[in-house]
């Protein structure tokens, strides 16, 4: 049986969900929390992923229009933070979804904004200590029953070494292509090489 994702109406209760937390959290922390951006575009086996990047403009001209008008913090890094949820996965799991899924991302931001993500390791005590009182399990893996939900398909390509034939992900064969890696075969050290005519 195919599941359908959740639809637009119970995506707007789950970020109302996500403001709520936020809310809690910045009473307890007395810090005033932003609200963050949800978006629901996971396939596969994740249920939810907190992303923070950072993105600059890099356009010359814009950043030198930037520097000559002193306004430097507009050429800087700027960060982007989002909570991104696996729709399928809310839809078949609604009441682990509800109880876990959210506070877990929520907290996760909130670590970000209370410690930042490089000052704390992704799961740690802050973490940890964040999803206590949300009165959420700090659960680190939902166990979660895939059948019928989109995955990810990810095309893998074939290298060999002198011992063997391994399979590389298109993300590790992209890096090779481009010259910025190279993998080594764990038992004979040699360089892994595409199998010719498989491009």
């Amino acid at each position: 049986m195919i599941v359908q994702p959740i639809n637009e109406e119970l995506q707007k209760q789950v970020i109302v969900e996500v403001q709520r937390y936020i809310i809690i959290a910045s009473e307890l922390y007395k810090k005033r929390i932003e609200p963050v951006d949800v978006v629901f575009d996971i396939k596969g086996r994740a249920a939810g992923m907190y992303c923070c990047y950072y993105k600059k403009k890099s356009n010359k001209k814009e950043a030198r229009k930037a520097f000559n008008d002193y306004f430097l913090s507009d050429w800087f890094p700027k960060k982007h933070q989002k909570i991104r949820f696996n729709p399928w996965v809310f839809s078949k799991y609604p009441e682990d979804s509800w109880s876990n899924t959210i506070p877990h991302e929520v907290a996760h931001y909130v670590s970000d904004c209370l410690f930042g993500l490089k000052n704390i390791k992704p799961h740690g005590k802050e973490w940890r200590a964040i999803m206590h009182d949300f009165d959420a399990e700090p659960l680190v893996r939902g166990d979660y029953d895939l059948e019928g939900i989109p995955t990810r398909k990810v095309r893998r390509y074939d290298y060999r070494c002198s011992c063997r034939k391994v399979a590389l992900s298109s993300v590790r064969h992209n890096k090779v292509q481009n010259g910025r890696q190279e993998y080594r075969c764990r038992d004979c050290s040699e360089k892994l090489t595409l199998v010719e005519g498989y491009v």
